[in-house]
């Protein structure tokens, strides 16, 4: 009898120890999607106006470009690297594919082709920099993320594009085209979401389903092993910040197209959402470990955030205070989460 009450005993701490440990994996590993539904539910709650299909849309609509920023990010930061440029990658591609349509004349094809990849030829120069000239890649991008934005304003002359006061210069206006992949809609979803699910799947595929997004995992985890097992990780770096830069070009278009303009100094502070929407998805800011659709949902997250505090009437500046602690947690929480993760 006491032989049965002890293994009745051990079964049930058994189950207790087992489901603990169920519920600490998912909030470690699911505590983005877990904070979603709860932010959600909380706006829902206090704001009648938050679950409707068109409050989600707009929300959709403007995080479109972070997901594709974040996206990029996300990659960059699995291969132990951070972007801090890809704000200003944005406005570069933008601006360029602006001026080229509006005062050089030409089409959407050929100027959207080259602010894409002008955009990724400033992102191969900082994987140059990084693999080759060995600098820090926070040093790196933080220099690029300035000579960037600069070169952004020296094509518009610092003006808006196009601008009422370069109108005798001008040889069109942005083509509907442009417009569309901004601010049109296909089926009732906005085209802008549209692009950034394709991002999304894109990026997913190359992680999971090619040798150069294992590489990535392998030189995040361990970048003297990967070099040891036969993976050329300057080359590596060098792609990841390539690609990084053709995606910041795509993201520029669409903001462009949403805007009906460009401007140089669009996108600033962006690669702070960026960081913390990859980070709030569960990827590990040491690299190695990481996922697309964790960043998915931290940048969901973020739009949420912002979206009910703009329906609450929460001032704009108590908004940027919110946002900068959401940032301080979050790391925080990284931190805490790879402590645990190793126990």
């Amino acid at each position: 009898m006491e032989v049965k009450d002890s293994f009745l005993k051990d079964s049930k701490d058994s189950s207790i120890f087992s489901f603990t440990s169920f519920l600490k994996d998912i909030f470690l590993r699911g505590g983005s999607l877990i904070g979603l539904i709860g932010l959600s539910v909380a706006f829902a709650l206090l704001s009648p106006h938050f679950f409707t299909l068109s409050n989600w849309l707009n929300i959709f609509r403007q995080v479109s470009v972070v997901i594709i920023l974040a996206s990029a990010q996300t990659m960059v930061i699995i291969s132990s690297g951070i972007d801090l440029s890809v704000g200003s990658l944005l406005a570069l591609g933008g601006s360029l594919a602006a001026v080229a349509m509006c005062y050089w004349g030409w089409g959407l094809f050929a100027g959207a082709l080259l602010g894409v990849l002008v955009a990724g030829l400033a992102g191969w120069g900082s994987g140059a920099v990084i693999a080759k000239g060995k600098v820090p890649d926070f040093i790196a991008t933080l220099g690029m993320l300035g000579a960037v934005r600069g070169i952004a304003l020296l094509i518009t002359d610092g003006l808006p594009v196009p601008s009422y006061l370069t109108a005798t210069a001008l040889t069109g206006y942005l083509p509907s085209g442009l417009i569309w992949m901004g601010s049109g809609s296909v089926g009732g979803f906005p085209v802008p979401m549209i692009i950034a699910v394709g991002v999304v799947i894109l990026t997913w595929f190359i992680l999971s389903r090619t040798t150069f997004g294992r590489s990535l995992y392998a030189v995040g985890g361990n970048r003297e092993a990967a070099r040891t097992s036969g993976i050329n990780v300057d080359r590596v770096k060098v792609m990841v910040y390539a690609l990084s830069g053709l995606y910041c070009g795509l993201g520029g278009l669409v903001l462009v197209g949403r805007m009906n303009s460009a401007n140089a100094l669009m996108a600033e502070g962006i690669e702070l959402q960026t960081i913390a929407a990859v980070v709030i998805g569960g990827t590990n800011l040491s690299g190695g470990r990481g996922t697309v659709f964790g960043t998915l949902v931290g940048a969901i997250l973020m739009g949420v955030l912002a979206n009910g505090l703009n329906l609450l009437n929460v001032q704009p500046f108590w908004q940027r205070v919110i946002n900068g602690l959401l940032i301080i947690v979050v790391v925080v929480f990284d931190q805490w989460r790879r402590r645990l993760m190793k126990v």
